[in-house]
């Protein structure tokens, strides 16, 4: 199972995805950003995959621009490291685990704990 966080691209300050409003969001092409800043993305069709020291990145291309898309972490480091190339083109990020957007200057405070309890709860419904 993956810790999932979406990312946007947005004119709008986004505090909560309530509030998104869709006028300001601004269509990109995710992947071509991606590629100029890893160096190693495994491609099978439309499917990415991005494997560092102690993480991998899932995500998906689109055929056209979007605004904002979805991607799957392992391990904590991962988000870091999107974070890191959130910050360089102002993308907005938000944390399915913690149910939030997260503050980027302060990611320490993100939803890795509660989707690894998460997922602790059900790996032991499964032994059951």
């Amino acid at each position: 199972m993956s810790w999932d966080i979406v990312v946007f691209n947005s004119k709008q300050k986004i505090n909560a995805v309530e509030e998104v409003d869709e006028a300001l969001l601004v269509d990109i092409d995710f992947n071509a950003i991606l590629e100029q800043h890893f160096f190693s993305i495994t491609c099978d069709k439309n499917h990415r995959t991005i494997k560092g020291e102690n993480y991998i990145i899932d995500y998906y291309t689109h055929e056209e621009p979007v605004s904002n898309t979805i991607f799957h972490l392992y391990g904590e480091p991962a988000l870091f490291e999107l974070i890191r190339i959130a910050k360089i083109y102002n993308w907005q990020i938000f944390d399915t685990s913690l149910g939030e957007m997260l503050d980027l200057e302060y990611p320490e405070k993100n939803g890795y704990d509660d989707f690894q309890n998460y997922l602790k709860q059900v790996l032991k419904g499964e032994k059951n």
